[in-house]
């Protein structure tokens, strides 16, 4: 794809405060974007958001999409040409915590977006980003397919199952004209990247334990997953919803996860990880009894994504752990987390 696309587009995000958001926005200020972000605040402390100082260089709103009215009124005055919807309760654990709220955002999260896009003339593309766990798990060795049945076994995966029902009613129900929105949505895998201070997620548990000079503990290393690097699954949104601006017969539902030899385990991304940081690194299993169920194996089909829109994975696993661990060495040895983040997109996307 080419960034100068984006140029001077006004584009509205949702979520720019979270890991994948802070990585978008600074993508798309780096392609000249005018960025507009309507988010809480940072998740998490140290934040990715903060730390790279993004919200100086970007219209940043904090706001809860849970807010239907405040929500429609800054998309109004933002009047972007393509909006991405990133916003949600993105962790499994904190589902089974907490199921009303992650209903309440994952789902009329996403009906107040669209909500808003309807009351925004302007609005020409509009992504939901959701995840790989909208489809009915049957732990088969195969990819899922975008038309296979969607139905999220925890909370968090089937409020997002939800989120691509209400997608599709509204694409059907109110964007149907000629002059309408296109409207779509996206599912990812798992993805890691440099910056992310989450929870329950393994890249960030890795390199806390690591500088904490303590043993990695997996909980279920055993489990498959397709990791990919997040510059991957977001030159994907940004793919398709420059496609659907320039031509509506790309709206539909659209899978960006890696190819085969990045759908690893749990442990064999652990041991990647630790042959990347070195320094004596290490992981032990610590099987948890009486644990939330989570999915042992799944995997993506993304041959409509690399047939219709010529999407194709970049870096592959070992280059997504050499840019992690880069990343974060970086910034212990002084570097700018906003300098390095930059860099690294500059080198992805050939800018």
């Amino acid at each position: 794809m080419d960034l100068t696309f984006y140029k001077n587009k006004k584009v509205f995000l949702t979520g720019h405060t979270g890991f994948k958001g802070t990585w978008l926005s600074r993508i798309l200020i780096l392609a000249g974007a005018e960025v507009t972000g309507y988010s809480l605040e940072p998740p998490t402390t140290p934040s990715l958001f903060e730390n790279t100082k993004t919200a100086g260089q970007m219209i940043s709103i904090t706001g809860d999409i849970r807010d239907g009215e405040k929500l429609k009124d800054a998309m109004i005055k933002a009047q972007p040409d393509i909006v991405l919807h990133l916003a949600a309760q993105p962790i499994v654990r904190t589902s089974y915590k907490d199921p009303v709220g992650t209903y309440e955002s994952n789902v009329m999260g996403t009906v107040n977006v669209l909500e808003a896009v309807r009351a925004t003339p302007n609005v020409k593309s509009f992504v939901n980003v959701t995840t790989d766990k909208v489809y009915l798990n049957k732990e088969w060795a195969w990819g899922y397919r975008e038309n296979e049945e969607l139905c999220g076994f925890d909370p968090y995966s089937n409020s997002k199952s939800c989120s691509e029902l209400v997608t599709y009613s509204y694409r059907n129900s109110f964007f149907n004209e000629k002059d309408s929105p296109a409207i779509s949505t996206a599912r990812s895998g798992n993805v890691i990247g440099g910056g992310d201070y989450a929870v329950d997620r393994i890249i960030p548990d890795c390199i806390r334990a690591v500088e904490a000079g303590k043993e990695i503990i997996l909980r279920n290393p055993n489990s498959t997953r397709p990791y990919q690097h997040v510059l991957e699954c977001l030159r994907g949104y940004l793919t398709l919803a420059q496609k659907q601006y320039e031509d509506k017969t790309f709206v539909g539902a659209y899978n960006f996860g890696p190819d085969d030899e990045s759908c690893v385990t749990t442990g064999q991304l652990a041991t990647l990880f630790c042959e990347n940081w070195k320094d004596g690194a290490s992981w032990k299993n610590v099987s948890e009894l009486n644990a939330p169920h989570e999915a042992n194996f799944l995997k993506l089909d993304c041959s409509k994504s690399k047939t219709v829109l010529g999407w194709y994975p970049k870096w592959g696993i070992r280059t997504a752990l050499e840019k992690i661990v880069e990343w974060e060495k970086s910034v212990q040895g002084g570097v700018s987390a906003a300098e390095i983040t930059d860099k690294q997109i500059k080198e992805y996307f050939g800018i």
